[in-house]
């Protein structure tokens, strides 16, 4: 699995830690780690949790081949 390079971004610009991040969408930080670094494939409800904290849709955090990758 690829790194999530785009959830990284994400999270930077909004200023928020990984740790923000995982309290925010009700996980550990250490998932949201594993996360990005492509360790782990999130259920698409922690996924939807994920955008909407971060203020992206599903395309722009984790869809494939978009011009964002």
């Amino acid at each position: 699995m690829a790194k999530n390079l785009k959830l990284k971004a994400a999270r930077a610009r909004k200023d928020m830690s990984q740790q923000k991040l995982a309290d925010a969408v009700d996980v550990t930080r250490q998932t949201i780690s594993a996360i990005e670094r492509g360790d782990y494939n999130p259920t698409i409800n922690l996924c939807i949790r994920i955008c909407k904290a971060l203020n992206v849709t599903l395309n722009d955090l984790f869809w494939e081949g978009t011009t964002n990758d």
